[in-house]
């Protein structure tokens, strides 16, 4: 019972012992709500969901029992038991697992979705995309409320003396007692079905959903109708253990379904079993679309471990990087004692080594995908490529094999010019097309695509045909900077590789109508620009970028990245922002005229140019997505300087 919805308490000064009425909070209302009425676009998920969440009982209790064997009370069988009652529109589920104890029993029946049901919420749209969160979020137990309109669960934490029961009509809020009708051990789930859900209470339905959903469930489920003999439904075998040849795509897409709790078709399937020193075996799976826990702070995986077929964790980052939480499966050691602690798994060498191969199993698949079918990893990339690259920056010594995997969007995937599909490209690509006299992979961060596309700073990169990496990820200004090259070429940023253009492509005639074009008037401006702008900038100089706007911020050699800078000051891990340098097109209108009034030294030129200069440098900050040094005079300035022009 994991799956869960944040209650408000109103049963203040009463004793654990006395019935505890709570109300669920207005968005968990609303939700309970959707779930109930328009979430699920087929009812019988819910007999999935409660299975599952018995069976994931049974595991812990199976677990935990390794090291207090008196848990189990003399009784060591684990299941998963429907009682059906079609006389009296009644289904029973039960399982022999941990249980709840009260404070479990309220947190985790009192609580959908730990990350947020707002976020849920927000993310709801039509009935395809509902049915493709719902698996993800943890309110899978709330499913019930599609064919009952009344819940009861009857609890008790194995090895504690008090029963729970808590009751929920799904709309008012839920009831929390003490009882002495829950089980030894385990829980018990007793639904009074709808009027339009009795068929749920016929055996005949039941074996069906069973085994269409719950045939690998790693315990026996079983049907207990009247006075018949229980009725195994399930296969109840560790899938993995099977040899391929012996398994349905069907069976592989319901299994991953039952361990990830998800809806969606996996996009790839791993099903192996690695023999040697080490032994271990494993059945992981891509899934199609992104859990919506993918970037929560905690970053759990997604990947169970069990050690010779008995439930350990689900949640191993010692087995399965954080880069690759996005993998769903299981993994199944044969060389971990069973009663390996979390201290022995943080500082297992077996684990390390099967980390090892795992990570060099899921690397080489995606290589071999990225080859025989690079539309469809292109699909991964879009999907888990954030997540990937953060490899990349955890310094986890596959740098050679993540960099070919990468896919980057660049200044020429709008032309149609970069070799990936879909405007992606790659670095080797990348490198085949620098020009002459490149010696750095040049790149551009930023929060949008196409804002970046059309940043200033690319203007004098378009002019001499150099392509430039277009990065939205927040984790590229990280991994950039660790990895630092790609076959001895440095990544480097826009923002501070002006001076590099003169030496690429560089052509001895253009260049010195260039300067001629520029005149000497430049200088006189600069000057003025550096004094009426002192403190608010760094340097003013003439920009070698620009060829079209008038102005552009860019960092100093040694200084931080805009973008960077933007990124450390929103997680407050940067105080103030470094002061940039300002440059100018001394090709443009604008700049031009300003210089000839700075050099014929003109009555009044100082004010309107300090004025200009203020307009230009808060041009430059909006462009870079900052707000105007000062937004009230910015929109004086702007007016006079209308004003003047229209008078």
């Amino acid at each position: 019972m994991s799956d869960a919805v944040p209650g408000t308490d109103k049963s203040a000064g009463k004793s654990d012992a006395e019935p505890a009425t709570r109300a669920f909070q207005a968005e968990v209302s609303r939700l309970l709500d959707i779930v109930a009425n328009a979430l699920y676009s087929n009812r019988d998920i819910f007999l999935r969901e409660l299975i599952s969440n018995g069976a994931d009982a049974c595991d812990r209790l199976r677990y935990l029992a390794l090291t207090e064997p008196e848990l189990l009370s003399g009784d060591s069988d684990f299941g998963v038991e429907l009682r059906p009652d079609a006389a009296n529109r009644r289904l029973e589920i039960r399982d022999s697992g941990v249980g709840m104890n009260r404070d479990e029993l309220i947190e985790n029946l009192g609580t959908i979705a730990h990350s947020g049901s707002a976020k849920f919420l927000s993310q709801l749209g039509d009935k395809k995309t509902e049915v493709d969160l719902i698996g993800q979020f943890g309110v899978g137990f709330y499913s019930a409320f599609m064919v009952a309109d009344k819940v009861e669960v009857f609890t008790r934490r194995a090895g504690e003396q008090h029963g729970w029961r808590w009751e929920s009509d799904g709309r008012s809020g839920f009831t929390v007692e003490e009882s002495e009708d829950a089980p030894l051990r385990g829980t018990r789930i007793l639904l009074h079905l709808k009027e339009d859900a009795g068929d749920y209470a016929e055996p005949q339905r039941l074996r069906h959903i069973v085994k269409t959903y719950s045939d690998h469930i790693s315990v026996a489920v079983k049907l207990v109708a009247g006075d018949e003999e229980p009725e195994t439904l399930n296969a109840a075998g560790a899938l993995w253990a099977r040899p391929k040849s012996e398994i349905t795509e069907e069976q592989y897409k319901q299994f991953y379904h039952d361990t990830a709790h998800a809806f969606d078709a996996p996009w790839h399937t791993l099903h192996f079993k690695a023999e040697g020193m080490i032994e271990y075996s494993g059945l992981l799976f891509i899934p199609s679309t992104r859990p919506l826990d993918l970037f929560d702070p905690g970053r759990r995986g997604g990947v169970k471990l069990y050690v010779k077929r008995v439930f350990i964790t689900d949640d191993c980052t010692e087995v399965v990087p954080t880069w690759l939480r996005f993998l769903r499966g299981v993994v199944d050691s044969e060389d971990l004692p069973l009663n390996v602690s979390r201290e022995l798994l943080q500082n297992n060498p077996v684990l390390a080594k099967i980390r090892q191969g795992l990570t060099k199993r899921v690397l080489s698949e995606l290589e071999k995908k990225a080859e025989k079918a690079p539309e469809a990893y292109i699909a991964f990339w879009e999907t888990f490529g954030p997540v990937l690259k953060e490899g990349l920056y955890e310094d986890s010594g596959q740098d050679e094999t993540l960099l070919k995997l990468a896919r980057f969007k660049s200044t020429t995937s709008d032309l149609g010019e970069g070799s990936g599909d879909g405007g992606w490209t790659t670095l080797a690509d990348y490198a085949t097309r620098m020009p002459e006299g490149q010696e750095a992979i040049y790149i551009l961060a930023g929060d949008d695509l196409e804002q970046l596309a059309r940043s200033p700073q690319l203007e004098g990169f378009r002019a001499k045909g150099i392509e430039v990496l277009l990065l939205t990820d927040p984790i590229d200004e990280f991994w950039t900077v660790r990895v630092g090259a790609y076959q001895d070429k440095p990544f480097r940023s826009v923002t501070r590789a002006g001076a590099e253009l003169d030496e690429i492509g560089k052509d001895e005639e253009s260049e010195d109508k260039s300067a001629e074009d520029a005149g000497g008037g430049i200088e006189a401006l600069l000057a003025m620009l550096r004094l009426s702008l002192q403190g608010k900038v760094k340097d003013v100089r003439a920009s070698k970028r620009l060829t079209d706007s008038p102005v552009c911020l860019v960092a100093d050699e040694g200084d931080i990245d805009l973008h960077l800078a933007r990124l450390l000051k929103q997680h407050q891990r940067l105080d103030d922002t470094p002061t940039r340098i300002l440059e100018l097109n001394p090709k443009h209108p604008l700049v031009a005229a300003l210089s000839e009034t700075a050099t014929a030294g003109q009555a009044g030129a100082g004010g309107t140019i300090e004025d200009v200069g203020l307009l230009l440098l808060d041009q430059a900050r909006i462009l870079e997505g900052e707000p105007p040094l000062d937004p009230a005079a910015f929109s004086r300035r702007l007016a006079d300087l209308v004003a003047k022009g229209l008078g």
